[in-house]
């Protein structure tokens, strides 16, 4: 089983950027797919993105088309998150997930991913 750690939230102004990182151990990371999802107080657990395991495939909620772009690199067990132009709405507690599969498909459900972090706490002040 792989363990995950996500890095680099924090406070930013609207219209700003962070990039997240959630890095693997435990397991060789390109033998999984990964997801960013993220929970605001009092809301369920939503997608924002996901990549399969040589990124090769990638998707997005609609919410953050256009301004979050999901990456990896596999040689640092590693996956990315740019987030840019930050909104008020985006501010959330941003988890990563883990499934392991080399199936290209892109999973969006919380029930999809079987390894977590414990999350990285985004806030955009407006």
């Amino acid at each position: 089983q792989v363990q995950l750690v996500e890095s680099g939230g924090g406070l930013v102004q609207t219209g700003g950027s962070l990039r997240l990182s959630c890095t693997a151990s435990g397991d060789t990371f390109s033998h999984y797919a990964a997801g960013w999802f993220r929970q605001a107080p009092g809301k369920e657990r939503e997608f924002v993105t996901g990549i399969n395991w040589n990124g090769g495939s990638t998707a997005y909620a609609d919410s953050v088309k256009g301004r979050f772009t999901i990456s990896r690199d596999n040689a640092k067990n590693t996956v990315y998150l740019q987030m840019n132009s930050l909104k008020p709405e985006d501010t959330a507690v941003y988890f990563c997930g883990s499934r392991g599969t080399y199936a290209y498909r892109i999973y969006t459900t919380v029930k999809d991913y079987h390894n977590w972090g414990q999350g990285t706490q985004v806030t955009v002040s407006s």
